[in-house]
């Protein structure tokens, strides 16, 4: 990482530099997965090569099939432009652009660190901090897509995020109907992920309305149309105040816990589980999954929201000590993913910042 990022700023112009290299301050914790400004340097502003490292930088935080997943979701803006009529909303030049992912630099990128970086643009939200030679940090973690479902030649379909639906079904239609009755906590899915894009989860959070999901978007045309949107679609899904109070975040999880699943259901959990923190670089990833490895991941809570036929509006979570995953598929007919990956006690490494902080205080 220290070498892509340094090298990737090296291939930058001064001007390009000035929006590229950020100080290391609480701009990296603002974050997006809709198509706004997510600060920094867009693909758009730079040359191939500089592209080409800029994508460089982005390998070195995900895995192979995270990295695959991403470029994916990328490209699918052409996909989602045409299924739109080619149209915008008068915001931007393009509205549907796969150029228009951005990257950033917070602080200088050394091995001793603190340094970050933040990944972004409509759907990908990739965020890593780096402290005493290693990455310390990879959450917040958001990946989209729309369409979730594409077709391809031969009767083929392009999903992206598929396996982060069909282990979850998997799981669920293994459930008795007393583990059901548990792990069902609404009988209507929110319209998007419950924690949003704050900087921090907690208790009490519910679904945030869509012009809060924009960089600093308060009024005009397309806070309008946003507003207008959520409105819509929280009429149409039938959300009521009942169903935001029974998916709001809790301290103590909701849903079922992994302490009340058969071995073979615990089996599929930590399957779906490894959809989410499998993203990351393999090193990483395995570090993750040693949070939950043997009797931890007991207290993983796994809850539904929605129909649990295929093609109706879903939603799920899984919860428990250092684990926040979101997934929703309740926009465009049930054929547009977010899905997110947080640590609500570390997300941006807060808790090593913290007491790195305390044992250098210069």
């Amino acid at each position: 990482m220290v070498d892509a990022a340094t090298a990737w700023l090296a291939a930058l112009s001064s001007s390009q530099r000035a929006s590229a290299l950020a100080p290391f301050d609480d701009e990296r914790k603002r974050w997006f997965y809709t198509p706004t400004d997510h600060g920094g340097l867009p693909l758009a502003g730079m040359d191939a090569p500089q592209q080409q490292a800029a994508m460089r930088l982005l390998g070195t935080g995900l895995s192979d099939p995270g990295y695959t997943t991403a470029a994916t979701i990328m490209g699918l803006e052409n996909v989602l432009d045409r299924a739109e009529n080619f149209s915008n909303n008068g915001a931007r030049a393009r509205g549907r652009d796969p150029q228009l992912y951005y990257l950033t630099v917070f602080g200088e990128p050394t091995l001793a660190g603190p340094w970050s970086w933040r990944f972004g643009g409509h759907h990908v939200s990739v965020h890593h901090l780096v402290l005493d030679g290693r990455v310390q940090s990879s959450t917040p973690c958001f990946l989209g897509a729309d369409p979730a479902t594409a077709p391809l030649l031969g009767g083929l379909h392009l999903r992206p995020l598929g396996a982060s639906e069909d282990l979850a079904r998997d799981l669920l239609e293994s459930l008795t109907p007393a583990q059901l009755a548990r792990a069902v906590i609404s009988p209507v899915a929110p319209v998007d992920i419950v924690g949003g894009n704050r900087p921090a989860v907690s208790a009490g959070d519910r679904v945030m309305p869509l012009p809060a999901v924009f960089r600093d978007l308060t009024a005009g045309k397309l806070y309008d149309q946003t507003s207008a949107t959520h409105e819509s679609a929280v009429t149409r899904a039938g959300f009521g105040p009942a169903h935001d109070e029974a998916v709001a975040l809790t301290p103590t999880p909701k849903g079922i816990p992994a302490a009340g699943l058969t071995p073979a259901q615990q089996d599929i959990l930590r399957a779906l589980l490894d959809t989410f923190i499998g993203r990351v670089p393999p090193e990483v990833a395995a570090r993750e999954a040693e949070k939950f490895a043997g009797s931890a991941l007991d207290e993983v809570h796994f809850a539904w929201a929605g129909a649990t036929g295929r093609g109706a509006p879903h939603y799920y979570r899984l919860q428990g000590p250092h684990l926040l995953a979101e997934y929703d598929n309740t926009q465009r007919n049930a054929n547009h993913v977010h899905t997110v990956w947080r640590n609500p006690t570390a997300d941006f490494g807060d808790d090593i910042l913290a007491r790195h902080l305390a044992e250098h205080p210069h």
